[in-house]
């Protein structure tokens, strides 16, 4: 006993070289880079990955050098449970401390997506898979019957509730996220105040994101939106098709040329030239300016308007008084347009 009692300081001796040692080792593991070549790739840390499988990951993809350094690392600091899956930019460049730094605070790559007011389905289908967050399968969510209920959305499709405003998604986000997220930030802005006043006008959310969407498409004055939402109540109330003319094309064409005889005939449940009352469910996206204007419409008895072609319209009560302005309006733009082509041509 009194022997080892002596040798006692030389074997605390070792084990304390040994510690600095292996501290140092692990020091130097954590802030030199696998390699000093900067060629960047994209790492997918699947969900549901742990942290070793992450690390592992990375050492596969020669991201890093070794992986005791980064065990050792999640471990002692305990962050080890707070990896975040997702696809990251790295380079075997970065320090490993730099890559857990990225993975612990989820550092993923993220898509910035804007969504205008007045966007269609279709707009944002090309958005989203521009950025390659869904493909021509993931789409069909938006149809689907079983994800439309669970959302609480009596409508035949998304259109009208994937709210405009701008998003970040991590690349890898799935589409019902996706989806999610924007009709959460819709039910988010139609708030208490706004479904109180939609029960009060005896309508339900979809009739007023419907209609919503209407004004949407049809205003350019911010001061026309109540007037606009005004004629198409007045024309529920008088039981009067709406007639609007965004309607009809919708879900056929874009605005590529003017709308014919044979568009406002044609047979869609969207058409209002065709149908009573408001269509099945919104044309477009509308924004909280036009969510307003449909629940609190200006009091006045107007029911037509015309656009007098500088964003601005014509409005009337009487089909006399609209006729004229028709007229007026049209042929002031036929003119227009016929002094633009002779421009053009001379």
């Amino acid at each position: 006993m009194k022997k080892y009692f002596q040798n006692f300081p030389e074997l605390a001796s070792v084990v304390f070289s040994f510690i600095i040692l292996a501290a140092f080792f692990v020091f130097m593991n954590l802030i030199i880079p696998a390699s000093s070549e900067e060629k960047w790739k994209e790492v997918n840390i699947p969900e549901g990955s742990t942290y070793s499988k992450a690390v592992t990951i990375l050492k596969n993809e020669d991201i890093i050098g070794n992986r005791f350094a980064l065990i050792l690392l999640g471990k002692v600091t305990m962050k080890d449970r707070q990896i975040r899956p997702g696809y990251y930019n790295l380079s075997a460049s970065m320090t490993p401390l730099q890559i857990f730094d990225k993975l612990i605070k989820g550092k993923s790559i993220y898509f910035t997506i804007t969504i205008p007011e007045g966007f269609t389905l279709e707009d944002i289908r090309l958005k989203l898979k521009d950025k390659g967050l869904i493909n021509d399968q993931s789409w069909g969510i938006v149809y689907d019957r079983d994800f439309l209920n669970s959302l609480g959305i009596k409508a035949p499709s998304l259109e009208g509730y994937l709210f405009p405003d701008t998003y970040n998604f991590a690349k890898g986000t799935e589409p019902t996220t996706i989806f999610k997220t924007m009709v959460q930030r819709l039910r988010e802005s139609f708030d208490r105040t706004l479904i109180k006043r939609t029960e009060e006008i005896g309508m339900n959310e979809n009739e007023v994101l419907t209609l919503a969407s209407i004004i949407e498409k049809e205003a350019f004055l911010d001061v026309e939106r109540p007037v606009i939402s005004a004629v198409y109540h007045n024309r529920l109330k008088k039981n009067i098709k709406l007639q609007a003319d965004p309607t009809v094309v919708y879900g056929i064409r874009t605005y590529l040329r003017s709308i014919t005889k044979e568009d406002l005939k044609r047979k869609t449940p969207y058409n209002t030239y065709a149908i009573e009352g408001l269509p099945p469910g919104p044309i477009a996206s509308p924004g909280l300016k036009s969510i307003k204007a449909a629940l609190y419409p200006a009091k006045v008895k107007y029911l037509y308007f015309v656009s007098k072609n500088d964003g601005s319209h014509y409005f009337s009560r009487t089909n006399e008084e609209h006729s004229g302005a028709v007229m007026l309006y049209q042929r002031n733009n036929e003119n227009n347009s016929a002094q633009n082509v002779k421009e053009k041509i001379n």
